[in-house]
């Protein structure tokens, strides 16, 4: 008798134990980030906002990095295998990466273009991008707000406990971007019609021109890959001497020299750096905003075309 209840009791000890540490792993399982890489920083705080603690975030990319041009290295890869999810921009921004991510998906990895969420009706598809839509969509912040859903979406099959989080938070992140759409055609109301044209280094800004209303005029075509020659160099500088543009702009992911050059040949002066695509340095600021968010991207874009146009 003694024996069988010492034997229930060892019994009872170990099915608490069990019971104690399958609920210690259910609860570290909820309660610990997903772990989600992408490759741009617009991307990246997109997901942070949508994701807010449920998620831990890891961009490839940095500030000045040129997603055109840019090569997994390395440590890429292996921060691409340890992620539970991955989101890129898509509409081969980061053209020497699309066979790898779609490789991943086949593969049966949650592997999703942001942009898979934005209405194709209202992309542009440069005739000089071989067929391709223009990628930079964020340069429209409404167009821009399509990317949400997908974030959400992807984000709640991960980890569905946490779907009204993701619900939450992408609500608030669509009100933020409907306040900054906004504030941008409140801001860029300053500038007379007639001197709204954009001249800069690559064709990034299309959907920034359509949206908000500029001539946009770039020395290099939507790919960076495209390179300038001589006769392009001279037919922008008679477009600026003749329409009299104020100001260039160069941009922090594209190399400055030849917009520099095209500066001195044409006698008009450089308004600044824009950000194209890549955000700013996380923890500098303009004018109290973040330059590595998305919204201190365009709040000093913004205002440095603003202020060098009007």
């Amino acid at each position: 008798m003694r024996r069988e209840q010492s034997w229930s009791g060892v019994r009872f000890l170990v099915w608490t134990f069990l019971r104690l540490l399958i609920a210690s792993e259910l609860t570290a399982a909820t309660t610990t980030p997903l772990k989600v890489t992408v490759t741009v920083g617009m991307v990246a705080d997109l997901v942070r906002q949508v994701g807010g603690d449920e998620v831990v975030v890891t961009a490839l990319m940095g500030p000045g990095v040129d997603p055109h041009m840019y090569k997994a290295t390395a440590s890429d890869l292996v921060k691409l295998q340890r992620a539970e999810v991955i989101f890129y921009s898509g509409l081969h921004l980061e053209g020497k990466m699309q066979g790898l991510f779609e490789k991943m998906a086949t593969a049966g990895r949650s592997v999703r273009a942001a942009t898979d969420g934005v209405d194709k009706a209202r992309l542009l598809k440069p005739s000089a991008f071989e067929g391709q839509y223009d990628p930079h969509v964020w340069f429209d912040t409404a167009l821009w707000s399509g990317c949400i859903q997908t974030i959400q979406t992807v984000l709640t099959e991960s980890r569905p406990a946490a779907a009204p989080v993701f619900s939450r938070q992408a609500a608030v992140a669509r009100g933020r971007l409907e306040e900054l759409d906004r504030w941008v055609k409140i801001r860029v109301d300053q500038v007379d019609s007639i001197r709204r044209v954009l001249v800069t280094s690559h064709d990034a800004f299309n959907y920034f021109g359509r949206a908000y209303g500029f001539k946009v005029v770039a020395l290099q075509g939507v790919s960076t890959v495209t390179e300038a020659g001589l006769a392009d160099v001279t037919q922008l500088v008679d477009f600026i001497r003749t329409q009299k543009v104020p100001a260039i702009f160069v941009e922090s992911s594209v190399p400055h020299g030849t917009i520099e050059r095209i500066s001195r040949d044409a006698g008009v002066r450089i308004g600044g750096e824009l950000f194209s695509d890549a955000l700013g340095t996380p923890g500098k600021f303009h004018q109290g905003f973040d330059l590595g968010t998305y919204e201190g991207m365009v709040h000093r874009n913004v205002d440095l075309i603003v202020e060098a146009l009007k």
